[in-house]
């Protein structure tokens, strides 16, 4: 199959059998996480009684993905990455099962939380890596646009769907529902993903732990591989008001409501950032604004020092959202696309572990500053942090495109794959 020149609309990308795959498995991987959260803190303050225990095994659900992205993400290079997604899904739903037998003590219960949590990353990783021999040109962006819109509503319909669910039936019946949902991700992947061997063929891999540092020195010794995986670190920097959304709608005379709506702006921006951006920016010019995008990103946030209501909030909240959104999504392409294929998996990896931690370090340090200050405030010293980082880096990157636009941009060849 040959990809058109030019612009790739939603309905080429889905044209393509295993993005199709993919993006089903994803999906239901996704919700089925989002409710299985649900049902834990659920399932964990019946059994406690405990707020502290509960928000300890809702953090279990999120904290080993750091350890995870680290640890396990040169897997997807050193096996061939359809058999490791399949595979992390399988053991995922294995111990989901063991959370939901009754009688499991609590200790027990974090452990293989936290152990289905460690291969999150590994997933995640192993599906980044594959996506550029999927989808080529305009597509691969396209796709990456889809999985952002997709994602999120998957994320909002997975919460309110799981509340919804478990207030009909017995949390643990809803986590064997969250390891159906691994069962079924993995026999799209296997019916409908073609095979294709390890990245790194047998005589070029490193031990495990040097394959671990293999990419971190790839990455970092490359100009321009540092600065894009920096700018998708500073991404994480600006979705500060997500972290304190109750003071700060407390401040602005808001409610739960408003809390609410606060949360739901940053998604809201990022479905609208994904869909304009894959819709009318041409391709050409994709891989030249990533840095320019996140300095943007930063902009809205600066107005915060103004100290404005709600609704100007809001609007300020979805630009910025939108723009952080298409920045990070360009960035991790033309990551995937700059890095060799036997590292790809390792350098996703690290990308989304050291944005993972940046995300969730920036909300309590918003926190302690709000309480110095106020939340408006808070929010436009993360903005102008933002600005400060970002101006070197979209100097770094523009100096990078231009010596060699053509490592960053997607051919348009796809190979034929045998299944």
């Amino acid at each position: 199959m040959t990809e058109a020149p030019g612009r790739a609309t939603f309905r080429d990308v889905f044209a393509v059998p295993e993005f199709r795959a993919l993006w089903f498995a994803e999906i239901f991987s996704m919700f089925g996480d989002q409710m299985a959260r649900v049902a834990l803190s659920v399932l964990v303050f019946k059994q406690t009684g405990s707020a502290t225990l509960t928000g300890l095994t809702y953090a279990l659900t999120f904290a080993p993905s750091l350890l995870g992205g680290i640890l396990l993400s040169s897997l997807a290079d050193r096996f061939p990455r359809r058999n490791v997604m399949i595979a992390a899904d399988l053991i995922r739903c294995v111990l989901i099962l063991l959370v939901a037998l009754p009688g499991v003590p609590f200790w027990i219960m974090c452990v293989l939380v936290a152990s289905a949590t460690l291969l999150n990353p590994l997933f995640k990783a192993s599906q980044l890596a594959m996506l550029p021999d999927i989808l080529k040109g305009d597509r691969y962006i396209t796709g990456m646009a889809i999985r952002n819109i997709t994602t999120q509503s998957a994320q909002l319909a997975g919460f309110a769907g799981g509340g919804l669910l478990i207030s009909q039936i017995d949390p643990r019946v809803a986590l064997v529902i969250d390891a159906a949902t691994f069962v079924l991700s993995a026999v799209v992947l296997r019916i409908g993903v073609h095979y294709r061997p390890a990245a790194a063929a047998k005589n070029q891999r490193p031990s495990f732990l040097g394959s671990i540092s293999q990419g971190s020195k790839l990455v970092f010794a490359d100009r321009g591989l540092r600065t894009l995986l920096l700018i998708t670190w500073m991404i994480g920097l600006i979705p500060a008001y997500d972290g304190i959304a109750a003071p700060y709608a407390d401040v602005v005379g808001g409610g739960a409501i408003a809390t609410g709506v606060i949360f739901a702006s940053d998604p809201l921006g990022s479905v609208l950032g994904a869909f304009i951006f894959t819709r009318w920016v041409p391709p050409a010019l994709k891989p030249r604004l990533p840095a320019v995008l996140a300095l943007a990103s930063a902009v809205p946030l600066l107005l915060c020092f103004l100290q404005p209501g709600l609704i100007a909030s809001l609007v300020l909240f979805v630009v910025s959202g939108g723009l952080s959104t298409v920045a990070l999504m360009q960035a991790t392409a033309s990551l995937s696309l700059g890095v060799p294929d036997r590292s790809r998996a390792q350098a996703m990896g690290l990308s989304n572990t050291g944005l993972t931690t940046v995300m969730g370090v920036s909300p309590l340090l918003a926190g302690v500053l709000a309480d110095l200050t106020t939340p408006q405030t808070t929010v436009a010293f993360f903005g102008a942090a933002g600005v400060l980082v970002t101006i070197p880096l979209v100097i770094s990157w523009r100096r990078s495109i231009t010596r060699d636009p053509g490592r960053w941009i997607h051919s348009d060849t796809t190979p034929t794959n045998s299944g």
